[in-house]
């Protein structure tokens, strides 16, 4: 099947090219997805929701609002704080909403991509937003267009749109089932009618998604801590394949009709969720830790002080010292007012970059032997950047362990990674990766060790999806979403 330009914008690309070389190398969430269902003031809770998600995404952001007789929506380009300014949310009236934070995966960082997507069908307003990857939208696309379809968006979240707005069912449940059927991939998507806010997640469970209680109210989330935010309950995550349905009768469950094995993506708990998010009943803190634990155990490093790179992966290092018995210090301390570097005029600029957002603490790390940690290696230049901070601050020795197996394959359901060929563990050794970053030796966790952190042993049936550490994907992985992806990651 021919890959189309208009499903991949070059620049896109270039735009994620600059930032990769000035030091962010690192896998990026797609997006948060944030509703709540019967609050007086349901803009400003999503709002607040949202932000409490800004680390799932810091390209675009948006939220959709409705009284009931009509629907009101603001979004745009940058972080939330950026999109919504003094007054703006006092336009998006309702007590229901819906909210999203972009990281694009699927589609370029245009204001047309931006979400929660709008559309006006025969039975009314509709907004949707969507976390995650679709691997089959280029055959849906190119479908829908046959069938007379128009995009506004190269977002994959459009074609859901396009797929509930003519399943012409008689509810919205159902139309919204009868489109997933077509889907494959990992989602966690929220609607918003006039009277109803709809929340489901994929059959795998890929992608996640909880459900909890404010006041009279529902609110769903991409993360639990967007609950502690706003002082609502937490009350369950959703299940892999179940919808979940508010209106003015109150809350309505539906299972999946195929139930599958649950492939929950575990780079959720290693790197993207907040430390103080529970997700599938682990609290990503606890996780992170136990790995950090377990890393000294089975790959042990001679040191005087134990590091971690903010801020993914202070958790683990503080499991790992505790362990080893070795002082946890903190040798990095990184920027938080610096979302994104962009374009830098030269390559001596360009290296700037990584300081901008890191700095090591030179009396920390003077003269001392360093256990460095981090959660996962992608294209080397990160680590290798981070190495050369600490030795430019005086340490004697540098010690990397991560706290994840080798990332050898590219993720297809939301998350954006650079091409295989450019995933340094696809072609190159440990001890070969261990000179390219310039450490006194590296190691990593087994996928077995990774396991062992939520208490399955070796042989366990595990409910997760390792896809990037084993490439054994969990869904049919299509070849033109192959390609998509290798080729857009070439382009960085």
């Amino acid at each position: 099947m021919p890959f189309r330009e208009d499903d991949w914008d070059a620049d896109d690309a270039r735009d994620r090219k600059d930032a990769d070389e000035a030091g962010d190398d690192r896998p990026h969430e797609a997006c948060g997805v944030f509703g709540v269902f019967g609050h007086p003031r349901a803009a400003e809770v999503t709002y607040y929701g949202l932000l409490a998600l800004q680390h799932r995404g810091q390209e675009a952001a948006g939220i959709a609002s409705t009284d009931g007789s009509r629907m009101y929506s603001h979004k745009g380009l940058g972080l939330l704080s950026d999109v919504f300014r003094e007054g703006q949310l006092t336009g998006l009236r309702g007590s229901a909403a819906i909210g999203h934070v972009r990281y694009s995966t699927a589609g370029s960082n245009t204001v047309q991509n931006a979400q929660p997507i709008t559309v006006l069908t025969h039975r009314g307003n509709l907004a949707m937003a969507h976390n995650g990857n679709l691997v089959n939208a280029g055959d849906l696309r190119r479908w829908l267009e046959k069938q007379g379809s128009l995009f506004q968006s190269t977002a994959d979240t459009e074609v859901v749109v396009h797929l509930v707005a003519r399943a012409g069912r008689d509810t919205l449940v159902e139309n919204i089932q009868n489109a997933l059927s077509f889907v494959k991939g990992g989602y966690a998507l929220v609607f918003l009618t006039e009277d109803q806010l709809v929340a489901v997640r994929d059959p795998l469970g890929l992608r996640p998604l909880c459900l909890g209680r404010l006041g009279d109210g529902y609110v769903v989330a991409s993360e639990s801590c967007a609950f502690e935010t706003i002082g609502a309950q937490f009350i369950r995550d959703v299940e892999p394949g179940e919808l979940i349905a508010v209106d003015g009768e109150g809350l309505h469950t539906f299972p999946p009709a195929h139930p599958t094995r649950h492939a929950m993506c575990t780079f959720e708990h290693i790197y993207f969720a907040r430390p103080d998010s529970d997700i599938d009943g682990w609290n990503v803190h606890a996780v992170r830790k136990q790995l950090g634990r377990i890393l000294a155990k089975h790959h042990p490093a001679e040191g005087d002080i134990v590091i971690g790179v903010p801020d993914s992966s202070i958790s683990a290092a503080s499991g790992f010292a505790e362990e080893s018995g070795i002082p946890f210090e903190m040798g990095l301390v990184k920027n938080k007012y610096i979302a994104r570097t962009f374009i830098q005029p030269s390559q001596e600029l360009r290296d700037v970059g990584v300081r901008l957002k890191l700095n090591a603490v030179r009396s920390v790390v003077d003269g001392k032997r360093v256990v460095l940690i981090d959660d996962s290696i992608v294209r080397g230049t990160t680590s290798r950047r981070i190495v050369q901070l600490l030795r430019e601050a005086g340490a004697r020795e540098v010690h990397v362990r991560i706290s994840s197996p080798p990332y050898r394959s590219t993720c297809h359901y939301g998350i954006d990674t650079s091409s295989k060929g450019q995933l340094i563990a696809a072609r190159m050794s440990v001890e070969e990766t261990c000179r390219e970053i310039g450490a006194d030796s590296l190691e990593y966790l087994t996928l077995s060790e990774l396991m062992q952190a939520f208490g399955f042993r070796e042989g366990d049936r595990v409910p997760f999806c390792n896809a990037c550490f084993s490439g054994q994907y969990p869904t049919e992985v299509y070849e033109a979403d192959k390609w998509a992806n290798e080729r857009a990651g070439a382009a960085r």
